[in-house]
């Protein structure tokens, strides 16, 4: 027989931390609560007139200028999955944009890693970002909208790093990178 080896424990692996796990287990849970009430995941700024911001479109004038995945975030406030972003390793020096409108959102000066597999920033540019309360799924959350487009980027947190605290969890598909 051959020598037995005892599995790695959860705590020495860094890919599993606490974090993730009940991240996942929320997010799962609501996704399958709402799947079984047959509910949509989220209206786009919803509460907010369409002529409320400088760039509008028609429904479908941004299904053209969008691919599916950005519409999909952008419009009906989706989330994309974890890690799924090449902008979570992205850390040259410049500036993160709103895929939608090209507006000015996050500098990476203020961009680091939360763990979460979204691209995360302890700051937003001055004006660039509106916040409004967010209860779907049963949660109580902080929605951060593009302040030009309205466009749904993602969410604010309180466990952020210093000198804010607050932890910006954005979709990467919502935003683009201009390098300095």
């Amino acid at each position: 027989m051959g020598k037995m080896t005892s599995p790695t424990p959860p705590s020495s692996r860094p890919d599993v931390t606490r974090r993730r796990i009940l991240l996942g287990a929320a997010v799962l849970g609501a996704l399958a609560g709402c799947i079984a009430q047959g509910a949509p995941l989220a209206a786009a700024a919803p509460g907010m007139p369409t002529d409320a911001f400088a760039v509008t479109h028609t429904d479908a004038e941004w299904r053209q200028l969008l691919t599916p995945q950005q519409y999909a975030v952008l419009r009906t406030a989706a989330t994309e999955s974890p890690y799924s972003s090449p902008l979570n390793d992205e850390h040259r020096t410049g500036i993160f944009g709103c895929a939608g409108c090209a507006q000015d959102l996050f500098s990476s000066t203020t961009k680091f890693d939360s763990g979460t597999g979204w691209p995360s920033f302890w700051k937003a540019l001055p004006n660039a970002v509106l916040e409004k309360q967010d209860s779907t799924l049963g949660m109580a959350r902080t929605e951060v909208l593009c302040s030009r487009c309205g466009g749904h980027l993602g969410h604010v947190f309180d466990d952020g790093p210093q000198p804010t605290g607050l932890r910006y969890c954005m979709n990467g598909v919502a935003l683009r990178f201009r390098p300095a």
